[in-house]
């Protein structure tokens, strides 16, 4: 099978703003006129996009998520949902393959992205908004951070896959809690539920998501992408068929240039 060739130049975006810096790729949504929503504009399609290029550039070791204005993301459209409009017209069969083949593309594609994910939450993630911040590996919150899991408020479900990752951030109890309750957490406790791993101030948020990527992009980048691919997959692996994926993956470190060169620096130091 032939590998996939690099796509050097980053993709194009339209309702977020995207660049990257000594393999950081920054991705910030630029919508705050309809506070970000993911559904009604162009921020799936974005998103797909850049995890697209990002896993078939090699160079690339982290992603960083955040949003310009008041709002991370206010999740789905509501006015959409109201007229019918956008992926909520049609009948049920139609609303159903417009999930399945928009928003849930996303779910998908932020699951499957070979580097860390860091959220740097900048305000409100309500709904979806949520929902793709526990998709993201590491979550940092501010002062103006506040989540919620609110679909039941509306009557719906988390449709894009949330009732899948929150259980596992949060453990079964709390997250039936959230869920059922459809209420809206500020920062300090989802800080104290497990939802953020940290509180920065808002105009220190981005650089320090930024710096904490720097230092997750100084490492070996094909053992930080392997290392990525143990940790899902320690989801969903028996013990056994686990250690059997880390000897096999092990293997390929061992036998890279970037282990000997990392080798080589830590001999230098000794």
């Amino acid at each position: 099978m032939t590998a996939p060739k690099q796509q050097r130049s980053p993709p194009n975006t339209t309702d977020a703003l995207f660049e990257v810096n000594d393999g950081v790729a920054t991705l910030i949504f630029n919508r705050d006129d309809v506070r970000n929503v993911l559904t009604g504009t162009h921020l799936i399609d974005d998103i797909n996009r850049v995890c697209h290029w990002i896993n078939h550039n090699p160079e690339i070791a982290c992603l960083v998520i955040s949003a310009n204005g008041k709002a991370f993301s206010a999740g789905g459209n509501i006015k959409d949902m109201q007229s019918k409009q956008g992926m909520f017209g049609g009948d049920g069969f139609s609303v159903q393959d417009a999930y399945r083949h928009g928003i849930q593309t996303m779910t998908m594609n932020i699951y499957q992205l070979e580097v860390p994910v860091i959220a740097a939450i900048n305000g409100a993630a309500i709904g979806a908004g949520m929902d793709l911040c526990c998709m993201c590996d590491i979550r940092l919150g501010c002062e103006y951070t506040k989540l919620g899991e609110t679909f039941v408020n509306l009557g719906i479900i988390p449709g894009d896959g949330g009732a899948w990752f929150l259980p596992r951030l949060v453990g079964a109890q709390r997250a039936a809690e959230l869920t059922f309750s459809g209420r809206i957490i500020k920062a300090e406790q989802a800080l104290d539920y497990g939802l953020l791993m940290d509180i920065v101030p808002a105009d220190e948020l981005l650089q320090r998501a930024q710096q904490l990527a720097r230092s997750f992009a100084d490492k070996p980048r094909q053992a930080l992408r392997i290392s990525k691919r143990l940790l899902q997959a320690g989801h969903r692996l028996p013990l056994r068929d686990f250690l059997d994926y880390c000897a096999s993956q092990q293997s390929l470190c061992h036998d890279s240039d970037q282990h000997q060169q990392a080798l080589a620096a830590m001999l230098e130091q000794l």
